[in-house]
């Protein structure tokens, strides 16, 4: 127990403090209830509103200051696709958004994105199509998309897991219960039979100015790579830590206090890199790089060589 540990003088505990959250009670339904109703519908409108109320409170942020995205109106939509409409403020006027919502318990698929970039294109008149969900498939990318009016911003924002727990979280417009997550500025470096994999840094939305800003690779906390990718399940290859040198330093001089080891320095400066270690070169094979920003949120980008 968290308040009755084992004591061992000999061991030194290098993990941070846990957490322990409890989950809302479910209460039991009997079959012959199940049966006198459906409730499936209900719940997924139930669900939707909760996401609409959110919206207008806490609205999308991308991590940084003054650039959320606030809607003071959101309205449901009769698409299998584009779910809602909404409107926000930006420095030139109000704005039009799509929102695409993924399934409550489930991954968004790239079909439906592609689906709801389509209908966005028909639709028209907005500058930003939103692709709300919990997690994603590897494959889905943010873009710019250009019409015969213009062009939209397709942007996925990671919704956070407590609106899936009723009455755990608050409608407080500080909540980041939609965060947008960057994109990974990714360069391949070809070598005689091998390549390299570098990471330049993020790319993120700023949809208050209407434009995509590119972030330093101090804003990244870690990134992975999978130099073999099966297109469906990501395995950890290479990892290499990013943020500022002064501030990895300070971790090596932290670990070796604490742990009372020396920790060898070759080694450490292999795990502080931007660039992969070399990686054979084979026509058509996948590589998937995936970030984890200082923000907590996930991307992945998928390079064929």
């Amino acid at each position: 127990m968290y308040d009755q540990p084992k004591q061992d003088n000999k061991r030194i505990r290098v993990s941070g403090p846990f957490t322990v959250e409890t989950l809302q009670n479910f209460e039991p339904i009997a079959p012959e209830e199940l049966e006198k109703k459906d409730t499936e519908a209900t719940d997924i409108t139930s669900f939707e509103q909760k996401i609409f109320q959110h919206l207008k409170s806490a609205g999308v942020k991308n991590g940084l200051k003054n650039e959320t995205a606030v809607f003071t109106r959101v309205e449901t939509l009769a698409s299998a696709y584009i779910h809602a409409e909404g409107f926000y403020q930006t420095e030139k006027g109000e704005r039009k958004a799509y929102f695409h919502i993924g399934p409550q318990f489930g991954t968004v698929s790239k079909q439906a994105v592609n689906e709801a970039v389509k209908e966005c294109r028909n639709r028209g008149g907005a500058d930003w199509l939103i692709i709300l969900g919990f997690s994603f498939e590897s494959d889905i990318s943010n873009k710019t998309e250009t019409t015969s009016v213009g062009t939209f911003e397709v942007t996925k924002v990671r919704m956070a897991d407590d609106l899936l727990q009723e009455g755990l979280l608050k409608k407080d417009k500080k909540a980041a219960s939609f965060m947008t997550i960057g994109e990974p500025d990714v360069r391949v470096n070809k070598e005689k039979d091998s390549v390299t994999i570098e990471i330049a840094g993020m790319d993120i939305y700023d949809p208050i100015k209407d434009e995509v800003k590119s972030f330093n690779i101090e804003d990244i906390a870690y990134w992975m790579v999978d130099d073999d990718y099966d297109g469906a399940n990501f395995i950890v290859k290479q990892v290499f830590f990013c943020g500022g040198d002064n501030e990895f330093d300070k971790w090596k001089k932290a670990l070796e206090k604490t742990v009372k080891v020396e920790i060898d320095d070759e080694a450490w400066d292999r795990l502080y890199k931007h660039t992969s270690h070399p990686i054979a070169y084979k026509k058509g094979k996948k590589i998937a790089v995936r970030v984890i920003s200082q923000f907590g949120e996930e991307s992945t980008k998928v390079v064929t060589i």
